[in-house]
């Protein structure tokens, strides 16, 4: 690695399981590390004796310390500490979602576009290897055109700790939909190249999280009971985007069916399959010169670490005075296709949106007789 990220001054907002991740991707990295902020004293502690460097109470203290902020609160925490950050120019690198409603995203979009400071929302995804060889494809042509993405992020028992925040819409916003369902729906709509959206349906569900007799074999936080659960467990939903391109998504963090974190691609001339959390990658095909052929071809690639080469992206572009990728207004159409879901689920309705662009535009569609 060339590029030097000595100088660029760091600190993380939030210390948690997350924090951490992303610190020891920083360190990898070579980005200087110079403090971490969180309101729990615990955290500040054990992030402090871990790193050996500075700890705060008050985000404000650390913003006047570092020039790149990286955030990895609970979400309902994201707007308060990226809107401060990008009024003082910051950069910022913000974890998914945007934020925990559609509103509060607006505001952290509105200072984004404001700010000099650059700001990129951590849909690692997009830097699978997988990923980018499609896009690659994609833009030689090979698959032709793609007209339908099947997206699914789906666990078997994976909620992330029952009684956690991630349960309490409160604090999160919602559940597996905007847990796991922001990386589909914006992994699926990054394949496309973010066409406009037309119409969603959806579903959500709370089928698990509930009952007392949730049964796991491991859980990612605590299990402290269904008290307090309030937030979705499952979705199924459909997105028709422009010029007849479709989406189905299915993402659960409790089903009765095996895990399953496959893509298929759908195009007119050749298909791709690939699985999010293994190194599986296939393009499908068919022939017709000489007898009929169909190809199914196993591509072999590297694993990469997605977080690791997220930071690498947006820290090349800060050393090189650049601007990072700019996603927040795509991170914002993923927020309205989220809250137009959960809308679609509670009215039990389509939802029409004018346009991904336009701010709150969608409607309930008109049932046909």
């Amino acid at each position: 690695m060339d590029t030097n990220f000595t100088q660029i001054r760091t600190g993380i907002v939030g210390l948690g399981n997350i924090g951490e991740h992303h610190a020891q991707r920083l360190e990898e990295l070579g980005v200087s590390l110079v403090g971490g902020m969180d309101v729990a004293a615990d955290a500040r502690e054990d992030f402090a004796q871990r790193y050996e460097i500075d700890v705060y109470e008050d985000h404000q203290a650390l913003y006047d310390n570092v020039d790149v902020v990286v955030i990895t609160t609970p979400n309902r925490f994201h707007e308060e500490y990226a809107v401060d950050a990008l009024e003082r120019d910051l950069n910022v690198l913000l974890e998914k979602p945007l934020g925990h409603t559609l509103e509060s995203a607006e505001r952290i979009a509105a200072a984004a576009a404001d700010s000099s400071g650059n700001c990129m929302v951590g849909f690692n995804n997009r830097f699978l290897n997988a990923v980018q060889i499609i896009k690659n494809r994609l833009e030689q042509g090979e698959f032709g055109k793609i007209t339908h993405i099947e997206a699914n992020y789906v666990r078997r028992r994976g909620i992330p700790g029952r009684g956690s925040w991630f349960t309490r819409k409160d604090i999160s916003g919602g559940g597996s939909l905007i847990d796991l369902g922001v990386h589909a729906i914006d992994l699926a709509l990054y394949i496309l190249d973010y066409p406009e959206i037309d119409a969603l349906s959806g579903v959500t569900r709370s089928e698990f999280g509930q009952r007392e007799d949730y049964s796991y074999l491991e859980m990612w936080g605590e299990d402290v009971g269904p008290e307090g659960f309030d937030v979705d467990d499952s979705t199924s939903a459909f997105i028709r985007c422009d010029d007849n391109r479709t989406i189905s998504l299915e993402t659960a963090w409790a089903t009765n069916r095996p895990s399953t974190h496959e893509f298929v691609v759908r195009g007119t001339e050749a298909a791709a399959r690939f699985d999010l959390l293994e190194n599986e990658l296939s393009i499908h095909s068919v022939r017709s010169t000489g007898p009929n052929q169909f190809e199914d071809a196993t591509i072999r690639t590297p694993e990469n670490d997605t977080h690791g080469d997220e930071q690498e992206a947006f820290f090349t572009a800060i050393a090189e005075g650049e601007a990072a990728e700019d996603n927040v207004e795509e991170a914002l159409t993923v927020q309205r296709i989220i809250d137009g879901i959960y809308r679609s689920s509670e009215s039990g309705l389509p939802i029409v949106m004018d346009g991904s662009k336009s701010p709150r535009q969608e409607t309930p569609a008109t049932p046909q007789k």
